[in-house]
């Protein structure tokens, strides 16, 4: 992992390539990875909308504020807030 990366925390955003109205918002250290995941299948509630990109990843220096965000996004108002203002 780059040590540069090593050092945030990301909540990211992906878009399915071929089932655009689908997204799936997540946490993780290792952003390039974590994706490679996605799209290999690892992980059950994605694998059925591969491939995925990534609409949005926001870094954070802080683990709590990063897992607090990811938990807003995926709440009812942080959802109506993805939809206008991170994702197109």
């Amino acid at each position: 992992m780059d040590p540069f990366q090593a050092s945030f925390h990301y909540v990211y955003i992906l878009r399915s390539v071929h089932h655009p109205e689908k997204t799936y918002i997540g946490y993780t250290r290792d952003l390039k990875t974590r994706i490679r995941e996605h799209n290999l299948g690892y992980t059950t509630h994605t694998r059925k909308f591969r491939p995925w990109e990534v609409e949005t990843a926001i870094a954070f220096s802080s683990k709590y504020k990063a897992l607090a965000f990811e938990r807003y996004l995926k709440s009812h108002s942080g959802k109506a807030f993805t939809t206008k203002r991170l994702v197109s």
